[in-house]
């Protein structure tokens, strides 16, 4: 087991991570409120983080912003909740809403499990990854085909998907992997569908 701040900090991370799987179902009835939406929030959120920089905290967002950042963005601009909204955002205006959908789902779950569960239970690290575990790619890999099946209803399709989720999760992209998950796993079920 892992010291507990740290994990508590990844819970804390994740936990924003996982409620991004609440994306597709605004999209579905407020497809351009939640658009645009996103794009606010993540205005706001730059602004913020700039302001945080300069030595002008933004009370609520900073606070949360800290709490939730890792050692290797301290003194930095923490880019995570960029590239989620992004990735998000732009795999909402590029593929049909179902194939968005798994994207998201893909990325929440996916990804979100992924990093918990290696920082709490990893031991097997993956050689030139940057420090990935085993068992935090097999999480991603369980959650996006669970999460996919219950789209789809295709277990080849499922396959293939978390297949595509866990290769980018696991690739040392830092956060830009936020931006590439969901765009691609929702593509790849496209065009598998």
């Amino acid at each position: 087991m892992k010291d507990s701040k740290t994990i508590l900090k990844e819970l804390f991370r994740k936990s924003i991570h996982i409620c991004s799987s609440a994306v597709p179902f605004l999209l579905a009835s407020y497809y351009w409120y939640t658009i645009y939406g996103l794009l606010i929030i993540v205005s706001i959120y730059y602004l913020c983080e700039i302001a945080r920089l300069e030595g002008h905290p933004v009370l609520l967002i900073s606070l949360i912003t800290e709490t939730a950042s890792r050692q290797r963005d301290e003194y930095k601009f923490v880019l995570g909740p960029v590239t989620l909204v992004l990735g998000i955002v732009f795999a909402a205006l590029v593929l049909p809403p179902e194939y968005a959908a798994v994207g998201i789902f893909a990325l929440a779950f996916g990804d979100g499990l992924a990093s918990l569960v290696g920082k709490i239970f990893g031991r097997i690290k993956i050689p030139f990854t940057g420090g990935k575990t085993l068992e935090g790619s097999l999480a991603c890999f369980t959650a996006v085909f669970i999460s996919t099946l219950c789209a789809t209803k295709n277990i080849l399709i499922s396959l293939a998907v978390a297949f595509t989720a866990m290769f980018i999760e696991v690739m040392p992209l830092g956060d830009w992997d936020n931006m590439l998950i969901p765009t691609i796993t929702g593509g790849v079920c496209w065009l598998l569908v």
